[in-house]
């Protein structure tokens, strides 16, 4: 029988990492598919409803960490100072969100997929989170350049941008434990992701 982390007295604050943690246990003793919404609520002592307050369904447990380091993103790139050229100022701000990430850091989901067994929703709601990173992206080197978003040069850089970061966090995770901090995987990642663009979009924001 499942046990439940209800206490006595006043309820506790809810969190999404307390939320996370219940569901990791669950998914580690009877797999991903064998857990339900209902299981997760229990076990962190919470009602169903409160579940979905923080998520959409289960397997967005999964990308806690990563949610927190989009958001990070998002007001990290509000800040890029506009003296800095268009990739120029992705590039810092990317940088920025990796630095807060240490070699204990990685996301469990990286690191554990194969025990979640059906992974379906695991690469629908990875595939969701690539692309709104995507279209953060783009939307900061539209309005950096007054191209349009569907500018072929914007949305060449933006994917180019957001496929270096995800392949610096296949390498960073599968790096075991000398991984270190997942900042040099990423500076690593995005160098050669960014030459090519880089003087193209640093040319369209001077001329608008």
């Amino acid at each position: 029988m499942t046990t439940t982390r209800a206490a006595r007295g006043r309820p506790r604050a809810v969190s999404r990492a307390m939320l996370e943690d219940a569901a990791t246990e669950l998914f580690l003793e009877q797999g991903y598919a064998k857990t339900s919404v209902e299981q997760i609520a229990q076990r962190a002592g919470v009602s169903r409803n409160t579940f979905f307050n923080y998520f959409s369904g289960k397997a967005d447990v999964f990308w806690v960490g990563i949610d927190g380091a989009d958001r990070t993103l998002r007001r990290t790139l509000a800040e890029i100072d506009d003296s800095w050229a268009p990739l120029e100022g992705v590039t810092r701000a990317v940088l920025a969100v990796a630095a807060d990430f240490g070699p204990s850091s990685v996301p469990w989901v990286l690191t554990h997929a194969t025990i979640i067994g059906s992974i379906d929703d695991l690469r629908s709601t990875a595939a969701d989170r690539v692309a709104a990173v995507s279209e953060l992206i783009g939307l900061h080197l539209a309005g950096r350049t007054g191209l349009p978003t569907h500018d072929i040069r914007v949305r060449g850089a933006a994917n180019a941008v957001t496929a270096a970061i995800v392949t610096a966090l296949g390498a960073w995770s599968a790096a075991g434990v000398s991984r270190g901090a997942l900042e040099p995987f990423v500076a690593t990642a995005l160098a050669p992701a960014v030459r090519g663009f880089d003087e193209e979009l640093a040319h369209a924001a001077s001329v608008q």
